[in-house]
């Protein structure tokens, strides 16, 4: 296959096991600033996806609950193939306090009374929100949390 410019494009999703955390990117800013993205993989490619209510629920809990643990977060977003997220770190390179990140963003989310900023003041798409579905799609994550360092399916048995 011929190399793309998006890193995701190059991964071979028929190889990956969801779900996973692995970091999909490392760039150096010009005044020496080193921004990390991270694919948080929820779902199977090609397989599964999360359901748009509470994909979009778990994005707006995520990025609000996730600021909480850590000030070096820059964004999260959802992928447009709803099987995860994209979060972005900035001069944070620890790959265990990441996933200590998001198992705590998650357990936030499953305490959740509400999901903020799901009014059409703060939210472009406010009829589009479910706390219990973006709380399972969260207890679910925490549920395999054993295997979020586990990309490939071949990893497994090293």
């Amino acid at each position: 296959m011929k190399k793309m410019n998006v890193e995701s494009f190059n991964l071979d999703h028929t190889k990956v096991v969801a779900p996973y955390i692995r970091l999909a990117g490392v760039k150096e800013g010009a005044s020496g600033d080193t921004l990390y993205k991270y694919d948080i993989r929820f779902k199977q490619p090609n397989k599964e996806h999360m359901e748009m209510k509470g994909l979009h629920s778990l994005e707006h809990l995520m990025a609000e609950l996730s600021r909480n643990h850590s000030d070096k977060i820059i964004d999260i977003g959802p992928m447009g193939c709803q099987t995860g997220f994209y979060m972005s770190l900035i001069n944070h390179d620890d790959y265990e306090d990441v996933l200590n990140i998001i198992e705590a963003t998650l357990k936030d989310v499953l305490e959740a009374t509400e999901v903020p900023a799901s009014n059409e003041v703060q939210c472009g798409w406010a009829a589009s929100h479910s706390l219990e579905d973006a709380q399972e799609l969260a207890r679910e994550m925490l549920e395999k949390k054993d295997e979020w360092r586990v990309v490939f399916a071949e990893e497994e048995t090293v």
